[in-house]
Formats: structure tokens, sequence, C-alpha cells
């Protein structure tokens, strides 16, 4: 069973303008969490397909704007996060809640610009839709319905789970040399968990792997239109326990947080496309993986880590997300220095990988993937 990925769709820059064009400027992309925005002019920051975003509190109301000054193109907020007026910090022209200019100053006196054409004068906004405690915003002029790109249950399942967030968290990016496609196929390739992971995931969690009938896979798309893609895109994310956990350890912060669930199982929640949600202790905390397209070969990941909502505070709360993150960070550097290896190899002439039944998910994807990519439609 030969995957009908393309080594090209790995490593040309041409390709990967494509997919920022066709895939993330008009799908719903995580862009942060609610509970990292608290109070009045708190922000963050983003860049998505090469677009910079801030996504900013106007007294409790959430709005992303491009995050560029209409005068002279300064950042209007620099840094990944902080709180401050919405004011560019080059000559202060400053905005309001709707992103049109509030004052420019000494505008009568040099800048010339009379009401009707200061009044013209608005940011790019973005929509952005808030699911729990989860941000996800979409670039498009024309911005399909959430519900288009995530089925209702899925949906249900982020809202519920996040909703236990705890407001304590730690956020750390590492900057990886593989295409982000390659984290995406490794998330779904269950099998791998028993050699990359051997000497860690593996020692406290089986995953079980399956391998479903796969012939209808092999048949090619015959509706090309934006709402077949689209439909075929909701079957590609989806979340719940997909690992059981071996252990038996049960650490003293556990009791001091709301747990989200009751089973003991390791989560997976798998947001099309480039979102990675788990849960390793069956609710108790949870990691957040948001894999940032840099270029064909670079990726960053960016990391959030949370225990569930805080029963009490306790002094140690601190260690324990730093201790998610040491572990975190052996999980993930054992994934990267694989998929680093693979996107090294990569090249134009390189064979399409055989794959067996069990990735028919994978495959799936590629497909929709391949002909997005090579036909003139778009989601």
């Amino acid at each position: 069973m030969r995957s009908r990925m393309l080594p090209k769709y790995y490593i040309s820059q041409s390709n990967f303008e494509r997919e920022r064009s066709k895939i993330f400027r008009n799908a719903w992309v995580f862009a942060g969490l609610s509970n990292l925005l608290p109070e009045n002019h708190s922000f963050i920051t983003r860049k998505i397909a090469g677009i910079p975003i801030v996504i900013q509190n106007f007294k409790g109301q959430l709005r992303a704007f491009e995050n560029i000054c209409l005068h002279r193109g300064a950042p209007l907020q620099k840094g990944p996060s902080g709180i401050r007026p919405l004011i560019c910090a080059y000559h202060a022209w400053s905005y309001d809640s709707e992103g049109h200019v509030k004052n420019i100053p000494d505008c009568d006196i040099i800048y010339h610009l009379d009401p009707c054409e200061k009044s013209t004068l608005k940011l790019r906004e973005f929509s952005l839709q808030q699911i729990g405690q989860l941000l996800f915003i979409n670039i498009s002029h024309d911005p399909m319905p959430i519900e288009e790109q995530f089925t209702p249950e899925f949906i249900d399942l982020l809202r519920g789970s996040s909703e236990f967030y705890d407001s304590e968290v730690m956020t750390t990016t590492w900057h990886a040399n593989f295409n982000w496609k390659l984290a995406q196929e490794n998330l779904r390739d269950l099998n791998h968990v028993k050699y990359v992971h051997a000497k860690s995931l593996s020692k406290v969690s089986h995953f079980a792997i399956t391998a479903e009938d796969a012939s209808s896979i092999e048949s090619d798309l015959i509706d090309l239109s934006a709402k077949a893609l689209r439909q075929e895109m909701r079957k590609f994310s989806h979340g719940g326990p997909e690992g059981h956990n071996h252990f038996t350890t049960h650490f003293p912060w556990m009791e001091k947080v709301e747990r989200w669930g009751n089973i003991d199982s390791y989560f997976n929640w798998l947001a099309y496309p480039n979102l990675h949600i788990a849960s390793g202790n069956g609710g108790y905390s949870f990691t957040i993986e948001n894999y940032i397209p840099i270029a064909p070969g670079k990726t960053d990941v960016e990391i959030f880590f949370m225990t569930g909502r805080k029963k009490i505070n306790y002094a140690d709360s601190y260690q324990v997300l730093l201790s998610h993150m040491h572990y975190s960070k052996q999980i993930l550097g054992e994934d990267i220095e694989i998929l680093e290896a693979i996107q090294s190899g990569l090249h134009n002439e390189a064979p399409a990988p055989f794959q067996g039944a069990y990735e028919s998910k994978n495959r799936e994807i590629e497909r929709w993937y391949s002909i997005l990519m090579e036909t003139d439609h778009g989601i």
C-alpha cells in the first residue's frame, strides 16, 4: 500500500506557499488560550500563514486584528504577550476595540487628515471563535462556519475538557527542522510509540493498534467542491481515549486539582490541521502542542502545560508544571529526532513510502491533501 504523498509536498517552497494559501488562510487554526487574556488590554501575538496578528482583550471582549499599524507598518504589539493599550510605539497612533484609529497625535498640524479620511482608517479584523478556553482564528475574508470544519461532537469534547484547564500555564517553543505534516502523521501513528518511546511513554501507556478496511480510500474523490472538501476534512479531527495507562502512581498534587472525567486512559485530541492536545494521566493535566509551519523544513512547536483547575492554591504548583515540561521534552525530543532524520533524507527523487493497513487515516488525509494541492479547488 503506497502513500500518495510525494516528497515535494515536504520540501517544495512553492508547495509550502500553496498550502499556506489553501489551508492555513482558510481553515480555523488554534490561536491561544483565553485564560492568558484575563484583563483589559492584555494581549497575545501570533503569526499565521505569514500574517502577524494581535488578539487583545477590550474590557472583556476578545478581538483579533492584523498586528500592523496603518501609518508606517510597525507592529502595534511586540513580544508574545503583555498588557498595554493598542498603541503603536513608532508614532503613537492608537486604536479602539473596533480597530478604528482613535487618536493620532498632532493630526491636524502635521498629518492634515480631515475627519472623513481619518474615519476610514481601520485595522483588518479576523474572525475569532472561543471553544471553552481554546481560541481559534480564521484569517479568510469569508470564513467558513467552524461547524463545517469540526463536528459538534468534537467541539463538545474540546469545550468540555478545556473548561477544566487551570489559569496557571507554562509555555515554551521548540524550533524543529521538519515539515509540519510529518508531526501530524506521527501523531496518528500509534505504532511508533513502542519503538521511538521505548524508554519513556511506552513504559507507562499501552496503545492498541487496529487495522481498518481501507479499500474506499484508494478511490479518488469525485466531488471537488469546497463543501465536499470541507466534509472530508471534518473526518480528520477527533478526540478521546487512545491508550491504557498501566501505572499506579498517584501524586499528592492530583488531590488539589479538579479532574476532567474519570477514566484512567491516555487521551488525545487532534484538531486538523496542526493542533494536538493530550492528557497522559486521565484528565489531571493537559499538554497542548501547536505545530506552526515556518518553512518547508522548519516547524515551531509551541507547548502549553496546565493542570486541571486548582481546588486550592499550593506552593509547588510551578514545580508540577516544570516536571511536566521536562517529561514532555523527553518524549517530544524523541519524536523530533526521528522526524528531523526523515526530513533530512527527503529529495525530489526519493521513493514514496509504503504504508500498512493500520495507517488508513494517514492515507485518507494524504489523498485529500494531494487533491487539494493539485487542483484549483479550495476549502
